[in-house]
């Protein structure tokens, strides 16, 4: 994929997540907990089968660039959403698809709670950049990084199913 694609495709997916969370933001203040918790399981579904295709791409007997990058792009899309908006007052229990997995301490966290989500969107953004080159050793050391963040969210706030 042409760096004048990829920059196109970044925009195209960037601007309809800004439209479509433009209108959702509106919808948010009003919302039900449940839909919150929803949107927000939803969310990170995406974000694990996108983590997950990464992984394949990189675990491939030949390497997957292209993949990679959208993966990538749409790693750090949705990472720069504001998938904080979906953790609001009143989801700390209930079911959405399913009974919420964030601790309740999650939501007394206050700026941990905003670190974490920074780390998360400042590694997926480097992924990008990352991808975009050949260098598969340092594609795999970014992922890490990536999951790092992953794992350090559910390490702390995420019940253990």
């Amino acid at each position: 994929m042409r760096k004048s694609h990829q920059v196109l495709l970044a925009s195209v997916i960037g601007g309809s997540l800004l439209a479509a969370s433009a209108g959702v933001y509106a919808q948010q203040a009003a919302a039900k907990p449940e839909t919150l918790i929803k949107w927000r399981q939803s969310v990170f579904q995406v974000i694990g089968w996108t983590c997950g295709r990464v992984k394949l791409a990189l675990e491939a007997a030949v390497y997957d660039k292209d993949e990679v990058i959208k993966a990538a792009t749409a790693l750090a899309a949705v990472s720069n959403s504001g998938i904080g908006s979906l953790f609001a007052a009143g989801t700390e229990q209930g079911k959405g698809w399913h009974d919420t997995a964030t601790k309740p301490e999650f939501f007394a966290a206050g700026s941990k709670a905003g670190e974490i989500a920074g780390n998360l969107a400042r590694e997926t953004n480097e992924l990008v950049k990352v991808a975009n080159t050949s260098d598969v050793a340092a594609v795999k050391a970014q992922f890490g990084k990536v999951t790092a963040t992953c794992k350090a969210c559910h390490d702390d706030y995420r019940i253990k199913l």
